[in-house]
C-alpha cells in the first residue's frame, strides 16, 4: 500500500450495518465506502494531494492513485525475477547492515555469477561472442561448472546446442536493474538495516530467522519484530525519568487541572458545536459528484440542439469524418472545397452521376493509385487505365470493394454495376466512403504530409518561443538600463551636494592641499556663517522679504525652464506610449499570423472537449456549427447561432472537471466561432432571399432547379481536378 508521508496508511473502515439497497459513496481505486458525501469528498481530496509515496520504488511527490499504479507496475517486474535466483538473493538480504543501494549492487554482483535455466547470454564460439541461452546444468567438470547452451540466430530461434564452462558465458549487460532489485528489497522486508525478511517468506524459504551472534548482542526479537537493545534502554529511562516528573508535579498541579479541565471541556463543547471542523472541498471534481451549493452562480438553461440532419442519425458520424478529411486534404487530392450542406445534399440525392459525388470518389481512387499499394497492384492486374472519369469512376469503385472484400460493401457491387449507384442508402454510400479514406490515411502520400505538418508546426512553434523570450530579453534589458540611470543620477545630485559643502574639494573633485593662510581663511570664514546664521535666526522675517525682493526676470526664466522640460517629459511619454502601442500591434499581428499557419496545418480535429454527462463538442472551422455527440456515439445536434452558443457556455459548471476544461476552449475560440455563424447567417439570409425572389416570379420565367440556391451542390465544379 502507499505511503503516506512515508508511514504506512489505513483505509477507512466501511460503515456498520449497511443495507443492500442503501446508496453509499465508493472511492473507485481503494473500494472505500462513505455514507456522508462530506467524508467522502475529503477523503478524495486526500488521495489527490502529492504526499504519497511509492514503497517499492521510494518515488515520492505522487497521487495516491498514481503510488498504486507505481507499485502494481513494480510487483510485476519483480516477479520476472527467475526462482532459481529468488532464495539466493533473500539469504544475501537477511540480515544485511548494508545500505540499500549497496545491498542492491552486491546482489547483483553475485547474481551475475549464478547461472540459471532460460538465461540469455553471450557464449565464446570460435574467438568470438554469440547469443545463447541456457539449456540446463550438466555437471561438474572437477572444479568448474559446465552448462550446455543453444545457440540463438537473429529470428530468435535456437538452432545447435554445445557445452561452455561457466567463464565461457558472458553477461551483455545485468540480468537485473538496480531499480528491480531495489523494489524486491523492499517487498521482501518489514524492517531495513538490519534488513528482515517477512516472516512468512522466510519459513517458505528456509531462510533462518535468527539473527547472527554479532547482532545478538545489540538485538533481540519481541513480539515478532527485532528491537534495538540501546534505543529500548533510552526509552526506558527517559519514560521513567518522566514519570518521576509527573508524580512530583502532580500533588501541585492535580487541584489546577481539575479546575481548569472543566472551564476547558465546556468551552471546547460549544466550539464544536458551533463550529464543526470540515475540510473545505477543493475544485474541481468530478462533475457528477457536484452538488448545488449556496455559493454556486445562477446557471442558464442549456439549450436543446438541433436535429434537423438529411442523412440518418447513425450517418451523422461518418458523414462529419469523410467532409472533415476532403476538406482538410483538399489541395493534396486536388479537390475543390465543398460545404457539409452540399456534402450531406448530395450524398441523399439519388442522381447516379452527380459531379459532387463522382469527384469526392475519383480524388480519392487517384489518390490510391499514386501510393503504388494494393489497390494500384489489383489494378495492373485487371489492366484498367489509371485515368479515371465521370463515365467510369464506378468500375473503378467496384475494383476497390472487391479487394476489400468487406461482406457488407459487397452486397452494393451489384446495384453499382448496373449503373445506380444513386440509389444506394445514405448509410451505403457513407461506408464506401468511410472505406475509400481509411485507406487513404495509410498511404505514404498522406503521412509523409502530415509529417510535413508536424514538422512546419514545430518550427513555427520555435520560432513563436524564440521571439517571445525576445521580447522578454529586451524588455528586462531596458528595465536595467532605466534602473541604472535613476542610480546614476541620484548619485550625481548626492556629489553635487558634497562637492558644495565641503571647502576641501575643488570644482573638477580633487583636494585643496592647505597651507596656513588657507586654514585661517577657513576658520575666519566659518565664524563670519555662525555669525550670519545667528543674525538669520533672530530676523527670520527680513529673510522672507528679500525673497519677495527676488528677481523678476529670473522668476519668468525659471517657470519658462520648468515648462519646457515638463513639455519635453510629456513628448517623451507620448513617444514611448505611441512605441508600446505599436509593438503591442505588431506582436498581436505576429500571435494571429502563428494561429492561422497552425490553422493552415491542422494534423486532427479533435473534440473541443466534454460536458457533465460525457457529451462530446466538435467544432469545424470551414463550417462554424458546435456539433454535439451523446456519450455512446448514437445521437448528433448542432448549434448555429451565437445566442446558442452563449447559452452553452452559461450553462457550465466551473468547478467539474469536464465542464471547467470545455468552458476554457470555447472561451478560446469564442472570437473565430461567432465569426464563423455570422458569416453562415448572413449567406443563409442571402440564399433564403434569393430563394423568396424564385417563389415571386411568374410560372412562366421561373428559374430552372439548378439555379436555385438550394440546389447549389447540383453546380459544383471542381477546379483544381487534374487534366
Amino acid at each position: 500500500m502507499p505511503l503516506f508521508k512515508r508511514k504506512p496508511f489505513g483505509l477507512a473502515e466501511p460503515p456498520e450495518d449497511l443495507e443492500s439497497n442503501e446508496l453509499v459513496y465508493q472511492v473507485r481505486f481503494t473500494k472505500e465506502i462513505f455514507r456522508d458525501y462530506q467524508e467522502y469528498m475529503n477523503r478524495i481530496n486526500l488521495y489527490r494531494q502529492r504526499v504519497w509515496m511509492c514503497k517499492s520504488t521510494g518515488k515520492s511527490n505522487l497521487t495516491y492513485e498514481e503510488a498504486l499504479v507505481s507499485e502494481n507496475h513494480a510487483i510485476q517486474k519483480v516477479q520476472q525475477l527467475p526462482n532459481e535466483l529468488v532464495v539466493p538473493a533473500l539469504r544475501i538480504i537477511q540480515f544485511s547492515m548494508l545500505s540499500l543501494r549497496d545491498l542492491a549492487d552486491l546482489i547483483a554482483k553475485k547474481l551475475q555469477k549464478d547461472l540459471f535455466v532460460g538465461a540469455q547470454l553471450y557464449g565464446k564460439k570460435d574467438g568470438g561472442l554469440y547469443p545463447c541461452r541456457v539449456l540446463k546444468l550438466v555437471g561438474n567438470g572437477g572444479d568448474k561448472i559446465q552448462y550446455e547452451v543453444a545457440w540463438v540466430v537473429k529470428n530468435k530461434k535456437t538452432t545447435e546446442s554445445s557445452i561452455l564452462l561457466g567463464e565461457d558465458l558472458v553477461w551483455k549487460k545485468p540480468p537485473f536493474s538496480r531499480n528491480i532489485l531495489k523494489s524486491f528489497i523492499r517487498e521482501s522486508t518489514c524492517r531495513s538495516i538490519p534488513w528482515v525478511l517477512h516472516e512468512k517468506l522466510a519459513q517458505k524459504h528456509g531462510i533462518l530467522t535468527d539473527p547472527p551472534k554479532e547482532l545478538q548482542s545489540r538485538f533481540f526479537f519481541q513480539d515478532g519484530q527485532l528491537v534495538n537493545r540501546m534505543k529500548k534502554r533510552k526509552n526506558e529511562n527517559r519514560n521513567n525519568a518522566g514519570i518521576q516528573e509527573e508524580n512530583e508535579q502532580s500533588g501541585k498541579s492535580k487541584r489546577m487541572k481539575e479546575e481548569t479541565g472543566k472551564s476547558d471541556a465546556v468551552k471546547n463543547k460549544k466550539e464544536e458545536n458551533n463550529h464543526p471542523k470540515e475540510e473545505p472541498v477543493k475544485y474541481p471534481v468530478d462533475d457528477l459528484l457536484l452538488q448545488p451549493g449556496p455559493d454556486d452562480t445562477l446557471f442558464t438553461d442549456r439549450p436543446s440542439p438541433s436535429r434537423d440532419f438529411s442523412v440518418p442519425m447513425d450517418c451523422v458520424g461518418d458523414l462529419l469524418m469523410v467532409w472533415d478529411f476532403c476538406s482538410s486534404f483538399s489541395r493534396l487530392l486536388n479537390l475543390w472545397p465543398f460545404s457539409l450542406e452540399d456534402f450531406e445534399n448530395a450524398i441523399c440525392h439519388k442522381d447516379s452521376n452527380l459531379v459532387l459525388i463522382a469527384e469526392t470518389h475519383s480524388a480519392l481512387l487517384r489518390l490510391l493509385i499514386k501510393d503504388n499499394g494494393e489497390y494500384s497492384l489489383a489494378l495492373q492486374k485487371r489492366k484498367r487505365k489509371p485515368k479515371i472519369s465521370l463515365i467510369t469512376w464506378t468500375e473503378y469503385i467496384c475494383d476497390f470493394l472487391e479487394m476489400v472484400n468487406n461482406t457488407e460493401l459487397c452486397t452494393y457491387m451489384s446495384t453499382i454495376k448496373r449503373g445506380h449507384y444513386g440509389l444506394l442508402d445514405a448509410n451505403a454510400k457513407l461506408g464506401v466512403l468511410r472505406e475509400l479514406v481509411s485507406h487513404a490515411l495509410e498511404t505514404d502520400i498522406i503521412r509523409g504530409k502530415l509529417d510535413e505538418h508536424i514538422e512546419q508546426r514545430q518550427a513555427l512553434g520555435a520560432t513563436r518561443r524564440g521571439e517571445a523570450l525576445e521580447y522578454a530579453r529586451k524588455k528586462r534589458e531596458e528595465k536595467e538600463r532605466l534602473k541604472g540611470e535613476s542610480g546614476a543620477g541620484v548619485m550625481k545630485e548626492n556629489s553635487v551636494e558634497s562637492t558644495g559643502s565641503n571647502p576641501h574639494i575643488a570644482e573638477n573633485g580633487n583636494p585643496i592641499i592647505e597651507t596656513g593662510e588657507m586654514v585661517a581663511e577657513v576658520i575666519s570664514s566659518r565664524q563670519s556663517n555662525a555669525v550670519y546664521n545667528r543674525r538669520q535666526l533672530d530676523c527670520p522675517s527680513k529673510k522672507t522679504e528679500e525673497n519677495q525682493n527676488v528677481d523678476p526676470k529670473a522668476k519668468a526664466e525659471n517657470m519658462a525652464n520648468s515648462n519646457e522640460k515638463e513639455a519635453q517629459k510629456q513628448i517623451t511619454g507620448d513617444k514611448k506610449e505611441a512605441e508600446e502601442k505599436k509593438s503591442k500591434e505588431k506582436r498581436e499581428q505576429r500571435r494571429e499570423y502563428f494561429e492561422r499557419e497552425m490553422d493552415k496545418r491542422s494534423i486532427r480535429t479533435n473534440p473541443l472537449g466534454k460536458d457533465r454527462d460525457y457529451n462530446r463538442y466538435w467544432w469545424f472551422r470551414r463550417d462554424g456549427r458546435i456539433f454535439v455527440e451523446s456519450s455512446d456515439a448514437k445521437q448528433w445536434g448542432y448549434y448555429s447561432s451565437k445566442e446558442e452558443v452563449d447559452a452553452l457556455m452559461g450553462s457550465l459548471n466551473c468547478k467539474g472537471l469536464r465542464e471547467r476544461a470545455l468552458q476554457k476552449q470555447l472561451e478560446k475560440f469564442y472570437g473565430k466561432i461567432c465569426l464563423e455563424l455570422q458569416k453562415k447567417s448572413k449567406d443563409l439570409a442571402h440564399k433564403i432571399a434569393l430563394e423568396e425572389a424564385v417563389l415571386r416570379r411568374s410560372t412562366r420565367v421561373r428559374a430552372p432547379p439548378r439555379e436555385n440556391p438550394a440546389n447549389s451542390f447540383l453546380n459544383y465544379v471542381n477546379k483544381w481536378k487534374e487534366d
